[in-house]
């Protein structure tokens, strides 16, 4: 149509480079920092297990927290990266790998979630319809997987990411 002009959404280009950058250095600096200190330790000893925290956020776009799912990201592409790294320099006793959270209600993500009665938001709901097990995860539930990674039962197990989401990375929605 001449003379009409389409309007475009500024939302995305309001994002903040200082909470982009408070959040990247949270998230990987703090797994980073850490796997390097402890992982010096493990190298000496010639044994031991790191285990880091995705987030299924990195496979599957999430709205509105983009420095965390960038972050998240590189907290996989930096595991994938040591577990190659510790091997090659250091033999088998070491291994790194990480555990991807689905969605598990916290303080920090709670009124994202669930509304004050205890109902789902609209986010929730969304999150639960795309979740074959329909419930959010118990942070108890992460134990398991993070005791069988450090156990002699995962030794040959280095440099994978473990999704614990209820089915959410497999669902398609179909």
């Amino acid at each position: 149509m001449p003379g009409a002009t389409i309007g475009v959404d500024q939302t995305i280009f309001d994002l903040s480079m200082e909470d982009f950058d408070k959040v990247t250095k949270l998230n990987l600096n703090g797994s980073v920092i850490p796997s390097l200190v402890f992982g010096k330790v493990m190298a000496e000893q010639k044994e031991g297990a790191i285990i880091n925290y995705s987030s299924m956020s990195v496979d599957r776009v999430i709205t509105r927290v983009v420095g965390y799912s960038a972050s998240k990201a590189g907290i996989e592409n930096f595991t994938r990266w040591m577990a190659v790294e510790m091997a090659l320099k250091f033999g088998s006793g070491i291994r790194v790998n990480a555990i991807a959270p689905g969605f598990f209600v916290g303080n920090q993500n709670r009124a994202l979630l669930l509304n004050e009665d205890g109902s789902y938001t609209d986010r929730g709901e969304t999150i639960i319809r795309n979740t074959p097990m329909k419930r959010f995860g118990e942070a108890e539930e992460l134990n398991g997987a993070i005791h069988f990674l450090c156990s002699d039962a995962a030794k040959f197990i280095t440099g994978v990411v473990l999704p614990i989401d209820g089915g959410f990375s497999a669902f398609s929605g179909v």
